[in-house]
């Protein structure tokens, strides 16, 4: 091999990712580093010289279904010698050494604190020719500094922070993910700048606590800072961010999303239950009251925001009362859409080991009321919206283009998902291009909007239009994806 060539030069990969939103970021992040290490995205449908599982552990069989898909590869396997599996994410750094036992066939396996050793993992199994494990228990550096290949010209995640400092019963992920740590605001605004120099018009600011932003540095009014901040970007035209804890959403950032012009007016705020007993149950540190006040906070100072939510039915001891207080609040806070979701006993929870677990065919009842009343409102929300003008962010993965209507999608400001019909007066709209167009049609988990008024091109609608399809997909990359190499950013002070 030449001296200065690596030899992963060439060689071919896939990411498969599994689970939250932080897991979809990791992802960019791995495929970011498989191609600053030589590899190249595989062509669809053909055989990676390296696959990558990045697993969840929260959701229910999430166990099953990484060991069934490692075991379709065994025959793969058999007929490419050279081929390497790794599995990493939340699912190994639980599992760790257990992942070879049960599938001996694996090459590597990484934790969520150290996924910037994959290069290193991979060419270390494949020239000792024997598994390698490597499981950190802290973080040592924060994932940002990795590179990363994004989806999308026009949108991008940005970490605040990682981990999380709850205990609430049901869930795995602290013991995961670890304690939370917070990025300097300088290091996060001068990511967000670079980003929006290559044209990113949307950001959505991450953490598994995202609202906790500044614990670590003892101020709890950063996340509301960090926000004003975002706004004070030249270019930047929306900003997200998920997912908050109602323990920590302060009147400070209510008041930040609605003086920020930016910063978008959609929230996502898990609930998980509306009794009172239950949220104690699962360790939430609020109570109906207190969650429905927020909702009552923000619709003051932003009356047309569009709020969704998480929920679990027949947590452990959920009694129909219980149940019925789920419902009221679902009732009263009007969501424009929920995650919902049917318990399931995870390995390594309190929850797990809870007396009273609710039969499956009551907890399947109740989730079929709950989905008919959350879909009932959202359905009744969306109608108010007929007639209105809003304006479209058009996407990429959103759904594909309507033959019959030639529809695209996109995201309205309020992140409802809009079907926007075509003008033969107007230009094309393209993924990164923003629209105004009137809506037309309301459904429950959708808008049509077949009355195109005005298109605005962008810069990274023609970075997206510059780049062929031909490309190639590949791990959470495709026809518009990007690199940014962050190593190479100056922090802001």
């Amino acid at each position: 091999m030449p001296s200065g060539v690596s030899s992963s030069e060439g060689r071919t990969y896939q990411v498969r990712t599994y689970g939250c939103q932080m897991n979809v970021h990791d992802s960019e992040r791995l495929t970011g580093l498989l191609e600053a290490a030589g590899y190249v995205s595989a062509p669809e449908g053909e055989t990676a010289d390296v696959v990558v599982f990045n697993t969840c552990a929260v959701r229910e069989n999430a166990d099953n279904k990484l060991y069934g898909n490692l075991s379709h590869l065994v025959p793969i396997k058999a007929e490419n010698p050279g081929m390497q599996i790794a599995v990493g994410g939340c699912l190994a750094q639980k599992d760790q050494g257990t992942i070879l036992e049960k599938a001996p066939w694996v090459d590597v396996v990484f934790g969520t604190h150290n996924i910037g050793s994959l290069p290193v993992l991979l060419e270390r199994a494949r020239v000792l020719q024997e598994a390698q494990v490597e499981i950190k228990e802290a973080l040592e550096e924060f994932p940002s500094a990795l590179p990363t290949k994004r989806d999308s010209a026009y949108s991008a995640w940005v970490s605040v922070s990682v981990g999380c400092n709850n205990t609430c019963t049901f869930c795995i992920v602290p013991a995961l993910r670890g304690t939370e740590k917070d990025r300097r605001s300088g290091d996060i605004l001068a990511e967000i700048e670079a980003l929006v120099a290559e044209g990113v018009l949307e950001i959505t600011l991450l953490g598994q606590n995202v609202n906790a932003y500044g614990i670590e540095f003892g101020d709890r009014e950063a996340f509301g800072k960090l926000l004003r901040a975002c706004g004070k970007v030249d270019g930047l035209e929306r900003v997200r961010f998920t997912s908050p804890h109602p323990r920590d959403f302060t009147d400070d950032v209510i008041a930040a999303m609605a003086e920020t012009t930016n910063v978008m007016p959609s929230l996502h705020m898990p609930m998980q239950s509306g009794s009172d007993r239950i949220l104690q149950s699962m360790r939430r540190s609020y109570r109906q009251e207190r969650y429905l006040g927020i909702i009552d906070s923000v619709r003051a100072t932003m009356p047309d925001a569009a709020i969704t939510t998480d929920i679990i039915v027949g947590f452990p001891g959920e009694t129909e009362a219980d149940f019925e207080q789920t419902m009221h609040v679902v009732r009263e806070a009007r969501f424009a859409g929920a995650y919902t979701f049917q318990y399931s006993q995870r390995p390594g929870t309190p929850a797990a080991t809870m007396p009273d677990q609710v039969p499956r065919e009551v907890v399947q009842e109740r989730y079929v009321r709950l989905i008919a009343l959350v879909k009932e409102i959202a359905w009744r929300e969306n109608q108010r919206l007929e007639g209105q003008a809003v304006e479209v962010l058009i996407a990429r993965g959103e759904g594909k283009k309507d033959a019959a209507t030639e529809r695209l999608s996109g995201r309205a400001r309020d992140n409802r998902l809009v079907h926007v019909g075509p003008n033969p007066d107007l230009p094309t709209p393209r993924p990164g291009d923003i629209v105004l167009a009137e809506i037309t049609y309301a459904a429950p988990h959708h808008l049509n909007a077949d009355r195109l008024l005005a298109v605005r091109r962008t810069r990274a609608g023609d970075l997206g239009e510059r780049v062929s399809p031909e490309s190639g997909p590949g791990g959470p990359s495709g026809a518009q994806a990007v690199m940014l190499g962050l190593p190479a950013l100056r922090a802001r002070d």
